[in-house]
């Protein structure tokens, strides 16, 4: 399909966080604590997901919540006992990183998914807060690193494309069943046309190797096909269904971004990911290279 004019292109403002589930791999650590605000070295899940928002211009942050999630909320509150504390203690550059924790006044919005019914489902239920307008996804589970934000570089390219965006990575086939994956056209640069979706396909099943990951830019008029409450892989209500139904009648292509995937829905994935970041950090990340190689 042909990229939209930038006149017909309505800007990205809002992300949905669905952000409802249990961390039942993480237990017991995520008994009480939300499996967001575990911490990928410095802070927690979630707020490395906002930042990365942040940084694509989203003005306007929704949180699909479940129960005993109120933490979450909190973390991106003002915090004034602290606040007053570390100011009286001359603490000055740790004021300035619980300020950046912040989100501005009117701009955090949560909405509640009150059964597991699937990430489908969990998006259904932020529509009113989303209205008529496009919108991001973000799975604070899956977190990339990268120069430039994934999201950020998926709403460079959506302003040009328009439609419908999904970021994606190639996965071995065998890891196929355990992803939403591509019916893939051509590719040019870094987009490929999708001329259908799958959600969870076997292996000999799959039409390509090709895997969204938890990043996405969708049109408003996914919630048309999300309200009928069809179920799909797993008897859930799948996101990647209703996205398949907008293929053909909105451009939508598949995004090769730039940067490293971390499953911190895992175990592996999450320790990975602390290393990962870690050797990256300018404080630590010589001594932690230290540290590695002594247990290698």
């Amino acid at each position: 399909m042909t990229n939209a004019t930038k006149s017909e292109i309505k800007k990205v403002r809002k992300a949905v966080f669905p952000i409802a589930g249990l961390g039942t791999r993480f237990l017991p650590a995520t008994k009480v604590m939300p499996k967001e605000m575990l911490t990928l070295v410095d802070r927690p899940l979630i707020q490395h997901a906002v930042e990365e928002a942040k940084a694509a211009g989203i003005e306007e942050f929704i949180f699909v919540t479940g129960r005993f999630k109120e933490m979450l909320n909190e973390h991106f509150d003002y915090q004034p006992e602290l606040m007053e504390t570390l100011e009286k203690r001359g603490k000055h550059e740790l004021v300035e990183k619980v300020r950046e924790c912040q989100l501005p006044e009117g701009s955090l919005f949560l909405t509640r998914q009150p059964k597991p019914l699937g990430l489908g489902h969990a998006i259904w239920c932020a529509r009113k807060l989303v209205g008529d307008e496009p919108f991001a996804i973000m799975l604070p589970d899956d977190v990339v690193l990268a120069k430039t934000p994934c999201l950020k570089q998926m709403v460079d390219a959506y302003n040009t494309t328009g439609g419908n965006l999904v970021a994606v990575m190639d996965v071995p086939r065998e890891d196929t069943s355990k992803y939403g994956i591509l019916d893939a056209a051509e590719t040019k640069g870094n987009l490929t046309n999708i001329k259908g979706l799958v959600e969870k396909p076997k292996p000999a099943d799959a039409p390509s190797t090709l895997s969204i990951i938890g990043r996405y830019i969708l049109q408003p008029e996914v919630f048309d096909y999300l309200e009928k409450f069809e179920t799909g892989a797993g008897g859930e209500i799948q996101l990647t269904d209703a996205m398949a139904k907008l293929i053909g009648k909105q451009p939508f292509h598949g995004f090769h971004y730039e940067g490293q995937r971390y499953d911190c829905g895992s175990r592996l994935g999450f320790i990975e990911a602390n290393i990962a970041f870690a050797l990256h950090d300018p404080e630590i990340g010589a001594d932690v290279k230290k540290i590695v190689k002594s247990h290698a």
